[in-house]
């Protein structure tokens, strides 16, 4: 049985071997966003299609790309010579610039060293401040993306009742702190499961991401004592 760290290896030489592309949808954790341009990049993988979006505009301009192996442009290239796709804003002038500027600036030595760095203290933090409460089941992500699993009991992994929303709950208790949060509910089966996702800029400070850690610990405990 492959590994977790094999996972997308074994995925890649399936694909390889039944002649069948990868595509990897990188809208939220590409461009940065996990410490590498490319999330996939940790992984040891390259794919044929890969799709990016939200770190690409950096929140300036709404902006997404599908990007191709050079294997998969030569088939268009030396065939018909046509892909026929777009859209009603295709090539939108201001969203170009506002990407090309994002990718320098992502380019710079310093901001992914500070993504990466920041990701590591917010990780530590969130384990040294949620990592006893018997309502955490996991706390993991990679950079500045981490996600934090809520449980009824942490031993058997049991989720809260769906009816009581607590990812809704978790989310306006941190907005009262000042903290805007991504809940997510139903991420077990549809139905089931309760997770709080953070993902704070990529210039993020330490004292903010300290800030961040003692918000969202206070915001839980507040929605599970409601």
């Amino acid at each position: 049985m492959a590994s977790e760290a094999d996972y997308f290896k074994r995925v890649r030489a399936i694909c390889d071997k039944y002649g069948v592309l990868l595509i990897l949808d990188e809208v939220m954790c590409g461009m940065g966003r996990t410490g590498t341009v490319f999330a996939c990049e940790q992984d040891g993988v390259t794919p044929d299609i890969i799709t990016i979006a939200k770190g690409l505009g950096g929140g300036y301009q709404p902006i997404g790309a599908v990007m191709l192996s050079a294997n998969i442009y030569s088939s268009f290239a030396n065939g018909s010579g046509l892909f026929q796709h777009g859209h009603t804003y295709l090539g939108h002038p201001v969203a170009a610039a506002a990407a090309n500027k994002v990718v320098e600036i992502i380019a710079r030595p310093d901001t992914l060293a500070n993504v990466n760095a920041m990701g590591t203290r917010l990780q530590s933090g969130l384990e040294a401040t949620l990592g006893g409460s018997p309502h955490v089941g996991d706390i993991r992500g990679r950079g500045l993306f981490r996600g934090i699993e809520l449980v009824a009991d942490r031993e058997s992994k049991t989720p809260f009742d769906p009816a009581r929303k607590l990812h809704a709950k978790i989310k306006r208790q941190a907005m009262a702190r000042g903290l805007i949060s991504y809940p997510m509910g139903g991420t077990i089966d549809g139905i089931h499961g309760d997770h709080i996702l953070l993902a704070p800029p990529y210039i993020i400070a330490p004292d903010e991401v300290d800030l961040m850690i003692e918000r969202i610990a206070e915001a839980i405990d507040a929605a599970i004592a409601e």
